[in-house]
């Protein structure tokens, strides 16, 4: 379902994703609302699930987790449930899963600090899901999570 948005909202929008801790007084300034309105457009975007959340972004380099990649999986035996995501959730290497269309069911995105623990990775993941493994490893980023313009 397509939520129709007004231009302030998606200008709220905009601005939360370049800079989730924007203050409601500088939203407000941006926008040319008060804070408290500014306040009040927030929660209802909140209550509409069109903000999910706000985080921090982490330089995975300078916490021990350099090396990125991502991982293809599909079942080894296609009648199995596709029960993967529930069965790969406690492995916490695993930032992202997106079930795709194509030749494999899923994509992981997955961050560790060495090729050995990659491996070490791949086996646990081949374990736990009963799957096949394509892998890409990430050789630089020159952007990622980049806020959407025009939300």
């Amino acid at each position: 379902m397509t939520t129709e948005l007004e231009a302030t909202d998606r200008k709220i929008l905009e601005l939360l994703a370049a800079d989730g801790r924007m203050s409601f007084t500088d939203l407000g300034k941006a926008t040319g609302l008060s804070t408290s309105a500014v306040h009040q457009r927030v929660k209802r975007l909140e209550q509409r699930r069109l903000i999910l959340g706000y985080g921090a972004t982490v330089n995975h380099e300078e916490v021990g987790l350099p090396l990125t990649a991502f991982i293809s999986i599909r079942p080894i035996d296609p009648s199995q449930p596709d029960d993967s995501p529930d069965r790969l959730r406690a492995i916490n290497e695993i930032e992202s899963c997106w079930s795709v269309a194509g030749e494999e069911s899923y994509i992981l995105k997955v961050r560790v600090s060495t090729p050995a623990a990659l491996e070490d990775l791949l086996a646990r993941v081949r374990a736990a899901a009963n799957v096949s493994t394509r892998t890409t490893i990430v050789l630089s980023t020159p952007y990622e999570t980049r806020p959407v313009v025009g939300v």
